[in-house]
């Protein structure tokens, strides 16, 4: 067999052939959502589906080029250069098969990319944002159900404390594999109020783990921007995503809530329940986990929530908690310096940001780990996050051992 016709798994040399993809994404069309959702409620959303972002210049000329056979024909050799709207299987759910296909994964998890703040809609607009939740999570469920490798993830907004749990028990209905919540703390209360218990049993229930993903965090505030110096665009050529400043912020919701939800109790009351922190990077893991060491032992004579905890956090954290690196951090000290089983393999296909080559970036950056760890990165911690939402047919790739 050619090195062309070879898979973009095959053609890494891996230890291992089974690779699951912990973050891809469907570039759906900015107005995509408005098939899905309620009637009733179109009038009112509109205005936001509108103003979904689209990373993608010239957005009407990518979509056209995908019935250009010309350009179809190229869709093998080209297919991790092309990026966003541009890429194979990027807004047609018809051609995500042939993709997987080509890349070799296993199986991925699919999340959006106009919803992943949920138009913004948590706090400003709660009943809104339920049924844009609900909208979101059908137009998922249904690009994903073309094939079984491919997960579709439900988004849940926390700000409707009544509302969220059956937003939640429907979006696991539709045939969602995980279910989203926001690293940002709703405006008036905790994720982890008891009122959201019911949630954290339905996904247990269920087998399914409760995801955070880049977009769904607190923003760096708008005046660091105010510095006196020219205006600094991101890698898409305009302002409306990261900066090199901007994403010093990525990380700092997530620690604040998921350290919450260890205090709380929330994961000691629900031992089974898996957490996964997509897109949010890693090199933040190692101090994350000193830090919650130190502040049960500063506090947990005083605090009687710390003295029901189940284990030491970082030990609960080892066993319920699975983080994406991005491919530039260095996985392999991120590895050494928490556990091998918390760490997983991601993509960010077709975004730019995954870059050309992320098998062999997370490579470069575990020169020092053994197979075994390597294993664990690529297949056996998205199994153990994942539970009952990877079909045991998909743990190892077909036609290996």
């Amino acid at each position: 067999m050619s090195e062309s016709a070879l898979s973009y798994v095959e053609t890494a040399s891996l230890t291992t052939k089974t690779v699951h993809d912990a973050d891809s994404h469907v570039m759906e069309l900015p107005t995509k959502i408005v098939d899905y959702f309620e009637q009733s409620y179109l009038d009112d959303f509109a205005k936001y589906a509108n103003k979904a972002i689209t990373v993608t210049k010239d957005l009407d000329a990518a979509v056209t080029k995908h019935d250009d056979p010309d350009f179809r024909a190229d869709d093998e050799a080209q297919l991790l250069l092309r990026k966003n709207h541009l890429a194979l299987g990027s807004f047609r759910n018809e051609d995500r098969p042939q993709c997987l296909d080509l890349l070799g994964f296993t199986s991925q998890l699919v999340f959006t990319t106009a919803a992943l703040g949920n138009y913004g809609l948590d706090d400003s607009q709660p009943v809104l944002a339920g049924h844009a939740a609900r909208a979101h999570n059908r137009m998922n469920a249904d690009f994903c159900s073309v094939d079984k490798r491919l997960l579709a993830t439900g988004y849940i907004p926390l700000s409707d404390i009544n509302a969220a749990p059956a937003i939640a028990k429907e979006a696991i209905e539709l045939g969602c594999k995980g279910l989203i919540i926001p690293s940002k703390c709703p405006d008036t209360h905790s994720p982890t109020r008891t009122g959201f218990d019911p949630i954290w049993a339905l996904a247990q229930e269920a087998g399914i783990p409760i995801l955070f993903h880049v977009g769904g965090e607190t923003k760096m505030p708008a005046a660091y921007t105010e510095n006196g110096l020219a205006k600094v665009k991101d890698f898409h050529g305009g302002d409306e995503n990261f900066t090199g400043l901007s994403f010093m912020s990525i990380p700092l919701a997530v620690w604040q809530t998921m350290a919450a939800f260890v205090f709380d109790g929330v994961l000691s009351r629900f031992p089974n329940l898996m957490f996964g922190a997509i897109e949010l990077g890693a090199g933040w893991l190692p101090s994350w986990m000193q830090f919650l060491d130190s502040g049960f032992e500063a506090f947990r004579k005083g605090e009687e929530r710390l003295q029901k905890l189940n284990d030491l956090p970082s030990d609960i954290v080892k066993q319920q908690f699975r983080v994406t690196p991005y491919s530039h951090e260095p996985t392999g000290w991120i590895m050494q310096n928490t556990s091998p089983d918390m760490l997983l393999f991601s993509s960010d296909f077709p975004h730019v940001e995954g870059g050309r080559n992320p098998l062999k970036r997370f490579e470069d950056n575990m020169a020092d780990i053994t197979d075994e760890e390597k294993r664990k990165f690529y297949r056996d911690n998205f199994i153990s996050l994942m539970g009952n939402g990877l079909d045991r047919s998909l743990h190892d790739h077909p036609g290996t051992t």
